[in-house]
């Protein structure tokens, strides 16, 4: 028994790694990669990602939207977890680090299940409300640029169905959402954000410590 979330020393993290993960090759061969680039820490954690392929299960999900795709780890993530008729709207700026991706969602063989979206998120957010698909997601992913946290929040909420799922990374931004001292914009969107999911009586959500810190926000 414990009052208060376990430390994981780097023994203890390579444990939890060695008697849980269960990574797809391409996920590892694609994590491997990313590994060698300037902006690799702006990846998910492999078991970060084992525990979302769990959620979209649990939630039978079969149409999601990835927000920040990177080099494409989380929606392969998703992809994988997803029946044959899943879909994944992944939305990045980059062609760069998403033409990675590509390679990757063919040699897994999701490429099928993914359409990717080069624009701001904010806009394909919108078009897709536009074009009436609001109530329509399972779950939604958000892990791109901080400043516009609370705008993708609402967004997707707005394109959520009831009893959907976001999930939103980097809450806990390696705690200095936490230091008074620290007032970057980007420390003080995060907290924004995880303050209003806080008060929002439109969701139930858990912020947990995985990862970066990971907030689950469910719309009733």
């Amino acid at each position: 028994m414990s009052t208060k979330t376990i430390n994981l020393t780097p023994k203890l993290y390579d444990y939890l790694l060695n008697v849980s993960l269960r990574e797809h090759p391409v996920l590892q061969e694609l994590r491997a990669m990313t590994a060698q680039l300037p902006a690799a820490r702006m990846q998910i954690s492999p078991e970060q990602g084992q525990f979302m392929a769990l959620l979209i299960q649990l939630l039978d999900a079969k149409k999601t939207l990835d927000i920040g795709t990177f080099t494409g780890y989380s929606a392969l993530v998703v992809a994988l977890a997803m029946p044959n008729e899943g879909s994944v709207i992944a939305c990045d700026v980059s062609r760069e680090w998403t033409n990675k991706a590509l390679t990757y969602w063919e040699k897994a063989g999701v490429a099928n299940k993914i359409q990717l979206k080069i624009a701001p998120a904010l806009e394909t957010l919108q078009k897709l409300i536009e074009n009436g698909e609001s109530g329509t997601f399972d779950f939604v992913f958000i892990d791109a640029d901080k400043k516009n946290y609370l705008n993708y929040y609402e967004h997707a909420l707005t394109l959520l169905r009831p009893g959907g799922l976001i999930a939103i990374d980097n809450v806990l931004w390696d705690g200095r959402v936490a230091d008074e001292n620290n007032q970057e914009p980007e420390t003080q969107a995060i907290r924004a954000v995880n303050e209003s999911i806080k008060h929002d009586v439109r969701v139930t959500f858990s912020l947990l410590p995985i990862g970066d810190g990971l907030m689950l926000a469910r719309k009733k």
